[in-house]
Parts: structure tokens; sequence; C-alpha cells
């Protein structure tokens, strides 16, 4: 009895469920635990790696802009026949020109009984004169770099200074191009040659007679040029590595996450949201480096260059913000939230509303049907895969190849869906079951 009863005690049992209790929820503790530090460690991932987007959509410019002389002519050589480029190099010309232009030597080329009365009418009329003159010299200045020979001049010289554009904004090379304090410069040589030629040929023999004139057209100015070669110095090093390390990092975080789907989508939404800022800040940096140039400079030129070398910056954004979102919206698609699902019935319902259209036409697939619905899975991963390679293996995607692809995928999955159902493949499956 004793026995029993000290077998049976109800404070051993207490004893004994407390002690199971406790087990059971230190065991449910260290895994909590571990899920808050795999949960932290995948935030701080995904963080670093959408702050890192948009210096490695920056990295890739610096490498790929400054690097690849090909890629930097086709940029600049539309700048050619920009006309407020245009109207900016003829006026640089024409100042260069006027400078060196004395009124009186008009008269060399005049009989010597003629030029006490013209030199007599100079005294009354020389301002006059003068502005008649710097018209004329501006419109043959205008008609060269409207020419075709000046965009020919423009590429050569664009493609032998390539070097020198690499030297202004990242501290190596030489040539044509020049980092002149806190401008990046052209030397216009060769046009104001040009132009000088063609006063000869209008008459203007005292152009012929002008030594040589070397005047610089401004590509970029700003007091902060030696901090930004700095920075485009060291993301050119970092060049392609950038974004892939950013990749690498949202992908490390999504695979870290205890709810993966969700980090998937926040990380890319992340990545499209910081790379849209940096469209953003180009934008608002163009107002403030125009409204900081000096008066000598063309604001309307200054602001087709800037637009010009940024336009692949701007290009970049758009396509990784394109892209973002078209992840985000695939990842929340195919996972189990209520939306997601009444969007997927939705889906559902109009492609099996076109099958029963089909259907009731009259037309079959034949044997594609039963074929597409037993490898459909397959079929799916295929078109995916397709979709992807396409995107990496194209040279400069925009976001409309992005939106472009994502539809075309769309339509394939569309029409897999259509081809795996049906009348016919029912009845196929039906025949073979």
């Amino acid at each position: 009895m004793a026995e029993d009863g000290e077998a049976g005690t109800p404070g051993e049992a207490e004893r004994e469920l407390r002690g199971r209790v406790a087990a059971l929820e230190a065991g449910a503790a260290a895994p909590r635990g571990r899920h808050r530090v795999r949960s932290s460690l995948a935030v701080v991932l995904v963080l670093i790696g959408c702050l890192l987007a948009p210096l490695g959509i920056v990295a890739a410019w610096a490498a790929d802009e400054v690097g690849d002389t090909d890629r930097y002519v086709a940029t600049v050589a539309p700048l050619a026949s920009d006309p407020d480029v245009q109207d900016a190099v003829a006026g640089r010309v024409t100042d260069a020109l006027m400078t060196r232009i004395d009124l009186s030597t008009l008269l060399s080329d005049v009989a010597a009984k003629d030029r006490p009365r013209l030199e007599k009418a100079l005294g009354r009329l020389g301002d006059a004169l003068e502005g008649a003159v710097r018209s004329f010299v501006h419109d043959k200045a205008r008609e060269v770099v409207a020419s075709d020979a000046f965009e020919r001049v423009w590429i050569r010289a664009n493609r032998a200074a390539h070097a020198s554009v690499d030297k202004a904004l990242t501290g190596s090379g030489g040539g044509a191009v020049q980092l002149d304090g806190d401008a990046v410069t052209l030397d216009l040589g060769p046009v104001v040659d040009r132009v000088k030629q063609r006063l000869v040929d209008a008459g203007m023999k005292a152009a012929g007679r002008i030594p040589e004139v070397h005047t610089d057209f401004t590509l970029v100015k700003s007091e902060d040029i030696g901090r930004v070669r700095t920075w485009t110095r060291l993301l050119q090093l970092a060049g392609v590595w950038l974004p892939v390390l950013a990749v690498l990092l949202v992908g490390g975080g999504v695979l870290l996450s205890v709810r993966r789907r969700r980090a998937l989508v926040v990380g890319a939404l992340g990545v499209a949201a910081t790379t849209v800022l940096l469209g953003i800040a180009l934008r608002v940096f163009r107002a403030f480096y125009l409204d900081a140039l000096p008066p000598d400079v063309s604001r309307a030129a200054a602001g087709s260059v800037y637009d010009v070398l940024t336009h692949f910056l701007h290009t970049m954004v758009r396509m990784t913000a394109a892209l973002g979102v078209v992840v985000a919206l695939s990842a929340w698609l195919t996972g189990t939230g209520r939306r997601a699902a009444l969007v997927r019935s939705l889906w559902t319902a109009g492609i099996g509303a076109a099958r029963t259209t089909a259907d009731r036409a009259g037309l079959r697939t034949g044997p594609v049907g039963p074929f597409v619905r037993r490898y459909r899975t397959w079929i799916v991963w295929i078109l995916v895969a397709a979709g992807l390679v396409t995107y990496l293996l194209w040279s400069y995607p925009t976001g409309w190849v992005v939106v472009g692809l994502a539809l075309a995928l769309l339509f394939a999955l569309a029409l897999t869906d259509f081809l795996a159902g049906g009348a016919d493949a029912d009845e196929a499956v039906g025949r073979t079951g």
C-alpha cells in the first residue's frame, strides 16, 4: 500500500508534468531564437543589397560608359547634331575669330584709291560694321557646325580623346579633352580652321592671315569635379562586381529569411525603390548643376551634354525598377495570399472560358493537348528559363525590354494553360486512364 501510494503520489506526477512542459518550452524557445537571428541577418543583407543597387548602376555606367570607347562615342555622337550644342560651338568659334579680326585689315585687298574713303566710312559705321562682320562670321560658323563634316570631326575627336575623358573622370590618360581646373573642355581648333576656310572662300581674304586659333568648348563644369573624379574612379574599379554583389546580398537575405516569398517581394520592391530614388537624384542634380554654371557657359548646351552622358544611367534605372516590380509581382502572385489566389482564380477562369469557346467552335488541339498537359511543369520552367536567358544575353536591356519579356512570358504561360486543357485533352487523358 505504501509503495503504491508513493509511486502514485500527486506531487511526483505534478513534478513530472512540469518537467515535460519545461522541456517542450525550452525546445520551442531554441528554434524561435534561431529564427530571430536568421530574420535579423536576412533583413540586414536585404537592406545592404537594396542600398548597393543604385551604386551598382553607377558603377556599371562608369565601367561601360567611361571604359568602353565605342560605347562612349555612340553616346556622344548625337551631340554633333544637337541644335543647342551647335549654337554654343558656333558662338565660341565666332568669339575666338572676332577677337583676331581687325576691321582695318579688311581694307588690305581694296584698291589704294578707294581705301581713304572706306576708312572714313569705317570711322562712322564702326559699330554697325562690326555687328555685320560678326553676323557674317557666325553664319559661316553655323554652316560648318551644321554640316556632315563637323559630325565626322566631332566623332573622330571624341574617339581620339576618349582616353582624356577617362583622365578627366578617373585621373588617367591624356589628349584633346583636358581637365582645366574645374571644367572638362574640348579644343575647337579644327572647327575654327574650317570656319576660316569658309570665310576665305566667301571673299574675306583677311581671315586667311589669322594665326592658328585654339578655343575651348566646355563639356562639363563643376567645382566638385575633383571629388566626382575620385568617386567615379572607385566605382569604375568596382565595375560589374558591385551590381552582382547587390544581387547576391538580396538573394542571401531571401534564402536566410523564414518567409522567403515575402522577403523576395520586399527585396525586389526595395531595389526598385532605391533605383527610382537614384533617377530622381539625377534629375534634381541636373537643375542644381545648370544653376551653378557661370554666365559664359551655355545652359542649353550643358543641359544637352548632361542628358546625353546620363542617358545610360536613366535607362538602367528604368530597367532595374521594372525588373524589381516584375519579380515582386511574380513572387506575390505565386504566393498563398487571399488576393493572389483571387487573381489566379480569375486567370484560370479566363483561360477556361477561352477553352470552352474554342471547344464549342470545334477547335481541337489533337495530340498537342495531352502532351502539354503531361509535361506542363517542365514546359513552364523551360519558358521561364528562356525568358531569363534572353534578358541576360540582351546587350543593353531597357525598361521596355523587361516589360516586353514579361508580357511575352505571360502570353506563353497562358497559351500553355490553354493547350493543357480542353475537351480533346480530357478525352485523351480519360482514354489513357
